[in-house]
Order: structure tokens, then C-alpha cells, then sequence
């Protein structure tokens, strides 16, 4: 009896242990606000967490935030180290190896060349030679990067995008790249006339979430998560608790048979 009890308590023991693996998500540590913000280095707010903490919660899993700097962000996937990134983009991972399932998207990202009040013409950034432009450490820029390769333009990083605008509003160059969310949430408190530009739009991307496949991940009820945060309405009431928008057209219902 005792040999029995012993044994249901090892295996009810395994039982919970195995309910509570968490969902180990990536940070990057170049995220800043509105995306996320890290106190501590731990994210404590912003876009993404909102929703890795929800993804979470509803499949009944503690979530774990692993904060990496953004070139080791796809060999800690790689590896297994990270179960789930959000805010990705197939073109930013070309040579992703691995099994993984990627979600629907979720946000439309908006890069802009940005520059001061003082130099806000707008302005085609394939007509723009030998000039310094402000950019994020490890981030890839696939339309300018032909122009980076040639050296037309020259890249200045630093490691946030709330540390290049910081740079582009001392004017330590005139251009910048950054995310509408980013520009936004930076001009937030300025008066109209110190508010930083976008002048030309440099890309816009379609951003999700990618699953690694692993018999311990439940990657199918994931995605099925995270369809109907978007369908519910959900993303769109993450999105405006910071005042933006997902920049995504409207999700309807299907229409009743």
C-alpha cells in the first residue's frame, strides 16, 4: 500500500511538474516602449508583453521572459533556449534553421526615415548619398541595405531605438530609421515644434509570432490563441491602451450559414 501511494504521489508529482513548464518567450534587449518595457531587465509593460502574457495565460502557462540581445536572438531559438518569439518576420530570419509554426499576423510594422523639425521635407531615401543614418545594433534594413553595402550610406548604430532618436534630436546625424510606433511614443510629450519627422516610408512589415515545434510546446492551441486575440478584437485593445493602432484592416466575422 505504501509502495503504491508512494508511486501515485511520483507521477501526480510529474503531472504538475509537467503543467507548470513555462512558455519561455524572447526579449530583445534593443525593445523599447511602446513595444516593452524593461525594468530590471525584465519587461514589466508595453505591446508585446501584453500579449506574450496573455498568449500565456489563456493556454494556462506560466511565461518566462528570457531578455538576449537582438544577434543572439534567433541562435537562442535555434538552440531551444526560447520556446516562442513574438514581433518576427520571416524576412528578418531568411536563414532560420529548424522546425517551427508561424502565427497569422498580428501587426503591421512601419519603418520611416525620420529627421528633425528643422530638416522635415519629405524626401525618397534612394535620392539620400553620403549621409549618416541613425540605426539600431543587429537590426537588418532590407531596403537600404544595398546602400549600406556601397557605402552611399553610412550606418551609425546604437543599441535602442529610443537611443537613435535620442541621437537624431542632438542632430548627431540628420536621418534616422525607426517604427512609427517608436516615433509616436517619442514625440508623445514634446511641443509640435521639437516633435522628430518621418519624411519617407521605408518598408512595412507584416509581424507575428513563431512557435519552435516540440513535442513539450502546445504550438497548434498557440496558434489558435493568437487567431482569436486578433478576431476578438483583442490586439486592437492591446494596441490602444498605448494609444496606436495594429495597422492591420479590420478582421469581420464570417458571416453566419
Amino acid at each position: 500500500m505504501r509502495l503504491l501511494t508512494l508511486s501515485a504521489f511520483l507521477l501526480m508529482s510529474g503531472f504538475v511538474a509537467a503543467q507548470e513548464t513555462p512558455l519561455r518567450f524572447s526579449i530583445a534587449d534593443a525593445w523599447s516602449m511602446p513595444l516593452v518595457q524593461l525594468d530590471d531587465h525584465q519587461p514589466t509593460g508595453g505591446i508585446i508583453f501584453d500579449i506574450m502574457q496573455s498568449m500565456a495565460a489563456q493556454a494556462n502557462l506560466s511565461a518566462e521572459y528570457r531578455v538576449v540581445p537582438i544577434q543572439r536572438v534567433q541562435r537562442t531559438l535555434e538552440r531551444g533556449a526560447i520556446d516562442v518569439r513574438c514581433y518576427a518576420a520571416q524576412s528578418w530570419m531568411p536563414n532560420l534553421s529548424g522546425d517551427y509554426t508561424w502565427s497569422l499576423p498580428l501587426l503591421i510594422q512601419r519603418d520611416l526615415l525620420i529627421s528633425t523639425p528643422d530638416n522635415a521635407t519629405a524626401r525618397a531615401p534612394d535620392t539620400l548619398a553620403n549621409e549618416t543614418i541613425g540605426t539600431v545594433l543587429g537590426y537588418a534594413y532590407p531596403t537600404l541595405q544595398t546602400a549600406f553595402d556601397s557605402h552611399r550610406l553610412k550606418r551609425d548604430d546604437a543599441r535602442s531605438e529610443v537611443q537613435v532618436l535620442q541621437k537624431l534630436q542632438v542632430h548627431r546625424y540628420r536621418y534616422a530609421v525607426g517604427n512609427q510606433w517608436s516615433l509616436d511614443w517619442f514625440n508623445r510629450n514634446l511641443p509640435d515644434d521639437q516633435k522628430l519627422r518621418g519624411v519617407a516610408v521605408i518598408d512595412e512589415q507584416p509581424v507575428g509570432c513563431i512557435v519552435r515545434n516540440d513535442t513539450q510546446i502546445p504550438a497548434q492551441r498557440l496558434m489558435r490563441i493568437l487567431l482569436r486575440m486578433r478576431m476578438s478584437g483583442e490586439i486592437d485593445r492591446i494596441m490602444s491602451r498605448y494609444n496606436t493602432v495594429s495597422g492591420l484592416p479590420a478582421d469581420r466575422p464570417a458571416a453566419a450559414p
